[in-house]
């Protein structure tokens, strides 16, 4: 690990950085008091694990990671919901880095499995979780309201 490069637990004050980094991600403006109470609702609920990266004290990256018990699995998996390295930090291995610690936490946890979804605009994603050791394994269906 580069030594500038810190990995902790998201706090509750890590808020702006979050919603700033997720509306980056999703190119739009989501409303904030919505997204607060949803952010704090997640960072609540002891079945989230909320990492943040920090290099020379600035956020730099996050990772959202909801478990769950699933009865197809017969056990508890876990799921990538937000992953995000700003722009000029990527390619760094800071995502690996955030990566590694979530596999250390599903090991820990004795997690059946870790999910990602990427959406399908983002096409070089497929490559990054690839080389990370993921399998496109599945197709995932949505339908929008």
């Amino acid at each position: 690990m580069n030594p500038s490069t810190k990995i902790r637990k998201i706090q509750t004050s890590d808020l702006d950085l979050v919603y700033k980094s997720i509306c980056e991600l999703e190119n739009e403006e989501l409303d904030f008091e919505v997204f607060a109470a949803i952010f704090n609702e997640n960072l609540a609920n002891p079945n989230n694990f909320y990492l943040i990266a920090e290099k020379d004290n600035e956020g730099v990256g996050f990772i959202s990671f909801h478990t769950q018990n699933l009865l197809h699995h017969c056990g508890r998996v876990g799921e990538i919901q937000e992953f995000f390295i700003s722009e000029k930090h990527r390619g760094k291995g800071i995502g690996r880095q955030l990566i590694e610690k979530i596999m250390q936490y599903a090991e820990e946890h004795k997690l059946q499995s870790i999910e990602v979804t990427t959406n399908k605009r983002r096409v070089e994603n497929v490559m990054i979780y690839e080389n990370l050791g993921f399998t496109l394994s599945h197709n995932k269906f949505t339908i929008y309201k």
